[in-house]
Formats: C-alpha cells, structure tokens, sequence
C-alpha cells in the first residue's frame, strides 16, 4: 500500500485541534469561539462541574 500525501484543507484541520485537558478548557475555547463571532451576548449552562452538561449559547 502507498503512503499518501493528505490535501492541505485536511492537514490544516488536523493542526488546528484543540487539545482539551478540562471542563473549563472547553468552556474557554467555546467562549473565545463566541467571542469570535462577535457575539454580544453569551449563556452558559453547566451540570455536574462540567462533566455531566456544557452549554454555550449565544448571538453570533
């Protein structure tokens, strides 16, 4: 089997990954991700210390 070469818009997804350590790592990059979409207003909902539900709502 050849090896190939994955396209660039594969390579460029791959690098861009988030390594996530924590509820409060995911939380952080969905807010930054709000904040982004130049949202003016953001909502979050957490259960269980984050381990159980996160929700990011916002207007963006």
């Amino acid at each position: 089997m050849k090896i190939k070469k994955l396209p660039d818009y594969v390579i460029n997804k791959i690098s861009a990954g988030e390594v996530i350590n924590s509820p409060s790592d995911v939380i952080k990059e969905l807010i930054e991700n709000s904040i982004d979409a130049n949202s003016s207003e953001i909502t979050i909902q957490v259960k269980g210390k984050g381990l159980s539900f996160i929700k990011i709502k916002d207007n963006g």
